[in-house]
């Protein structure tokens, strides 16, 4: 019984860490019409940059800080919001399927770089040496992990509300109007460009806000854990819970999150022996059809989005 308590610990806070990278491209996708393929990128500067900013002296690579885990992990936002700024004002200019394959490349080239660079992140053996907050006092027990959970749900619905009152503000209005028709938004003297920067630096400091909290809860984090399939699990994830609708993108970051163990578990427990050596490659496969299957059924989500009606009642 307590294995199972912690192990639905352990999958909760994942999941609500996902959530809030989900959160961050719903912002971009669902609610800009940014089409963001390099996530992952984004999500693994702000765990980089936590555990750099936060962890203990390393003689081979950069870091060793030691600042104040919030320090540490406003750091890693920072750096994910410089990096979307720069990646925005070289790509922002692009549409649809050239943006797209754009910020893939960028998560291409940081996954390469975290490999290869060892004075920089370590290389290909990842950053260690993080001590997790207040370890001294809880150690790495169950209370730990519990705590943790309490304070990653707190972000999650810190997030979700921020996110909730940006959108039904006037910037947020103005950021549909753009996605709808830009022409029409550029001739009531609004700056389409400027709106959609913003909008691309809002989402990617909320994704690395989640890359720190997932560097922290492992208090670890490799080239590995940045790899394309991740951005591909987050789009999967809005895609079945419904851009445009925040509550969505929640249910299907915990929906995909729960496939993607409960098939790597089937397959590990049940499948022949020689097909479990391709258990991650059949998960790939999965999430593909997931996202086409999706796309095909119900291209709207679980959750469509809503129509955000004005205080003056109109649409």
């Amino acid at each position: 019984m307590i294995g199972l308590i912690s192990y639905l610990v352990f999958f909760t806070t994942v999941a609500a860490i996902l959530s809030i990278a989900v959160l961050g491209l719903n912002l971009q996708w669902g609610n800009s019409g940014l089409f963001n393929g390099g996530v992952v990128a984004f999500f693994g500067a702000g765990a980089y940059t936590t555990l750099i900013l936060g962890g203990t002296p390393q003689e081979a690579h950069l870091g060793g800080y030691q600042l104040f885990y919030p320090l540490a992990l406003a750091g890693g936002m920072v750096a994910a919001g410089v990096m979307a700024w720069v990646v925005g004002i070289l790509t922002l200019r692009l549409r649809h399927d050239y943006l797209a394959i754009a910020t893939f490349g960028v998560a291409v080239a940081f996954e390469n770089l975290m490999r290869n660079a060892e004075w920089l992140a370590g290389g290909a053996q990842g950053l260690r040496g993080f001590e997790r907050p207040l370890h001294a006092w809880l150690g790495d027990g169950f209370t730990y992990n519990a705590l943790f959970l309490i304070f990653v749900l707190l972000l999650l619905i810190g997030t979700y509300l921020f996110l909730q009152r940006l959108i039904l503000s006037p910037f947020g209005r103005l950021l549909r109007a753009i996605r709808e028709d830009e022409i029409a938004a550029r001739s009531l003297g609004k700056n389409p460009a400027r709106i959609r920067l913003t909008a691309f630096v809002i989402g990617s400091v909320i994704m690395g806000l989640a890359g720190g909290l997932y560097a922290t809860f492992y208090a670890f984090i490799s080239p590995q854990d940045v790899l394309p399939i991740l951005t591909f699990q987050i789009w999967a994830m809005l895609i079945v819970g419904g851009a445009g609708n925040a509550r969505g993108a929640v249910a299907g970051a915990f929906l995909i999150w729960a496939a993607w163990t409960a098939s790597g578990w089937g397959l590990s427990r049940f499948a022949p022996v020689d097909l479990q050596l391709y258990t991650g490659s059949i998960q790939f496969v999965l999430i593909g059809l997931v996202i086409v299957g999706m796309l095909l059924w119900r291209p709207q989500g679980l959750f469509p989005e809503k129509l955000v009606v004005s205080q003056s009642g109109r649409h």
